[in-house]
């Protein structure tokens, strides 16, 4: 059996699919108020990581933990403490010692931008940048110290079929706009969601990853032009390219940031994410994945936006 937290959002999700796919059993720790329309096959067992209600059910007869729960926008700091630090030290607790091995699903946010020219390697010396990412640090930390054995992965941007996160800067470009920050090109790496899972699933069957940490991502980053041209050639837009100075971006985020106040739900823009935008470069080397357990990222940037955007235009997300 195999328990996968996180699996009714948009990467726990593929995961779900992928393995029972592969003939195994998997069994999903969810909340009762959690849509679970994705995962129709799967066991759901109900409980609450932050605290630890359900979890020992959860766990029994459980050889493989896939964590993949975690809080990517929240309306206080404490809300990423308490769900991506607190609901990882819960888990790691629980299955220390057990025999159970351990796949921490962690970011690119935990190191920070890519400070110079060359990709971060999983060994350069951590900056997060956002509370989120100073959030999924701590989280890791928590992983090492309780449950050792486990393996840390950090992807960078994950796109593909159901992501509500990437759909926001690709929803302008149906519309024929590319919103851009001032101040010359930006890069980045990504890695489409179904060869994530299948890095997952690698990492968690290789036995030389026990302990280890890995970036998973496409080995060629792409460049914010890139995937203007890319998404509006697939959608066959003619693209205006709106470049906001960095002042009224500020202004933006913090209006984005006031508005969730007021309305109570945490929005994917803000300060932090204007921050985050402003960096030269968000790019990580996946080489020791590969060379440990064999994995590389095969989805092109084209493929993976063609089926994304296809799936968005299926579920009415996107006209084009």
């Amino acid at each position: 059996m195999t328990l996968v937290t996180g699996a009714t959002g948009f990467i726990g999700s593929h995961l779900a699919e992928a393995l029972l796919a592969r003939g195994e059993r998997v069994r999903a720790f969810v909340r009762r108020s959690s849509s679970t329309r994705y995962l129709p096959a799967v066991e759901l067992s109900y409980g609450d990581l932050v605290g630890g209600a359900g979890l020992p059910e959860a766990l029994a007869g459980v050889r493989m933990v896939f964590h993949v729960a975690g809080v990517t926008k929240a309306l206080r700091a404490q809300d990423y403490q308490t769900g991506n630090v607190r609901a990882t030290e819960t888990l790691a607790r629980a299955v220390a010692g057990q025999g159970i091995r351990l796949v921490h699903v962690s970011s690119l946010a935990a190191m920070g931008p890519t400070p110079a020219a060359a990709p971060l390697t999983e060994e350069a010396p951590p900056r997060p940048l956002t509370r989120y990412g100073k959030s999924k640090l701590e989280a890791e930390r928590v992983v090492r110290a309780l449950a050792p054995e486990a393996v840390i992965v950090r992807p960078p941007v994950v796109y593909g079929p159901r992501d509500s996160g990437v759909f926001q800067v690709l929803k302008p470009i149906s519309r024929g706009w590319s919103l851009e920050i001032a101040g010359g090109e930006r890069w980045f790496s990504a890695i489409y969601v179904k060869d994530l899972v299948e890095g997952l699933i690698a990492a968690a069957a290789s036995s030389r990853a026990a302990g280890r940490t890995y970036f998973l991502a496409h080995p060629k980053p792409v460049s914010w032009s890139e995937l203007t041209a890319a998404a509006s050639r697939i959608m066959r837009t003619h693209l205006r390219v709106l470049r906001i100075p960095v002042p009224l971006a500020k202004t933006v985020g913090f209006g984005a940031e006031v508005w969730a106040q007021i309305s109570r739900r945490p929005g994917i823009l803000s300060r932090e994410k204007i921050a985050e935008a402003q960096c030269p470069a968000w790019t990580c080397d996946s080489r020791r994945a590969a060379a440990e357990f064999d994995f590389q990222a095969r989805t092109s940037l084209d493929d993976g936006l063609a089926q994304t955007l296809a799936w968005y235009k299926e579920a009415g997300w996107l006209r084009y």
